[in-house]
């Protein structure tokens, strides 16, 4: 399975910056996967900057309706026809910030897929629940309620106390919340779930890439802050297993 490096921008970036960042970036290693999540503005000026490079691009969320009275909201229809293949769905700062709950994000990817795009669903445990012991639990809840029943797409584990923080969990810890999600998907997927991608996140930098990307189940990064630098994530996609 080749993995997939995909960089989360955020709300970073300017359109002044495209050229220069996709000139950069399209010296992408040939052994894995890559993607930028932009925010929705750069969506359209990346895919043309991006065409024919092999480098894919992502939305950062969608809404889960077609169409209708959503100010402030952008249909995945509409991602897809400004050159979007994947959006990130369910991450944590949506969650929490904007108080999206799991019936929602599934809503999403629902219409994600029916967009023709494929989702990219993010769960992950603050460090309370870790610390109570109840990390693979709320993680495999929002797995269970977030994903329908036929789903297809990818999902990236982020545990929310590694985010922008420097910290990472051990790569213990990130094998077993692997094979747990792993366990979850194949439950309630079926051999389908066999087949997900499972991504981690969460403080991944060129320095501690080989180690998380060589961790079992692990398929890829969703690289926050040292994605807004193309010399970074090419390390991170480099450090990639290869085969």
């Amino acid at each position: 399975m080749r993995h997939l490096i995909a960089g989360n921008w955020k709300m970073h970036g300017t359109l002044a910056g495209v050229a220069a960042y996709a000139a950069a970036i399209k010296a992408a290693p040939d052994h894995a996967d890559m993607l930028i999540c932009p925010p929705f503005p750069l969506i359209e000026p990346f895919a043309r900057a991006l065409a024919g490079s092999g480098v894919a691009v992502g939305a950062q969320d969608c809404h889960g309706a077609a169409q209708g009275a959503h100010t402030g909201d952008v249909h995945a229809s509409l991602l897809r026809e400004a050159g979007a293949a994947y959006v990130i769905l369910g991450h944590s700062e949506r969650r929490e910030a904007h108080g999206e709950t799991n019936a929602h994000v599934q809503a999403k990817v629902q219409a994600a897929v029916a967009a023709g795009l494929t989702p990219i669903v993010c769960v992950g445990e603050s460090q309370a629940q870790r610390d109570a012991g109840e990390a693979a639990h709320v993680v495999k809840s929002q797995l269970i309620h977030s994903l329908p029943a036929d789903f297809t797409g990818v999902v990236a584990y982020e545990p929310i106390w590694a985010i922008g923080t420097g910290l990472t969990p051990t790569e213990d810890d990130v094998a077993a919340m692997h094979g747990a999600i792993r366990a979850a998907l194949i439950a309630h997927l079926g051999e389908a779930g066999a087949m997900v991608k499972i991504l981690y996140g969460g403080s991944v930098k060129p320095s501690n890439a080989a180690s998380l990307l060589a961790v079992p189940e692990v398929a890829g990064a969703l690289v926050g802050g040292a994605s807004l630098k193309p010399e970074d994530l090419l390390a991170i996609a480099a450090a990639a297993p290869r085969g």
